[in-house]
């Protein structure tokens, strides 16, 4: 079994309490586990506004996941995702080499700074 780099962002309905939200990232934290994926790096976005209303809402508890795992567990992860009622949306991408080299970059803090000048 080769495993490959997948991201995966979900979006959770923003009428959630603080301990529902936690328990739903909770689960599909566990669900990535349980399949024998490895969490590369985990990032909870908050709330955020949405760029267009979904269900009714203009906002939204963003959730990323970054992990290695098997290609054939993607069908059932977004599977459960559709099964869950507090999801309005998701996107799970497989990753190249370039985004898994670009993610390490962002995490270091080395996208989006200048370099620094050399004064002679």
């Amino acid at each position: 079994m080769e495993l490959k780099n997948y991201e995966t962002v979900f979006i959770l309905t923003p009428v959630l309490s603080e301990q529902q939200t936690k328990d739903a990232v909770e689960k599909f934290k566990q669900l990535l586990v349980d399949s024998g994926a490895k969490i590369v790096h985990e990032d909870a976005w908050g709330l955020r506004k949405l760029a267009y209303p979904i269900q009714n809402k203009h906002t939204g508890f963003y959730q990323i996941f970054e992990f290695l795992g098997d290609p054939q567990f993607i069908a059932k992860l977004e599977l459960e995702y559709k099964r869950d009622e507090r999801i309005i949306r998701f996107l799970t991408t497989a990753l190249d080499k370039h985004a898994v080299l670009y993610n390490e970059k962002k995490r270091k803090g080395l996208v989006g700074r200048k370099p620094e000048k050399i004064e002679a």
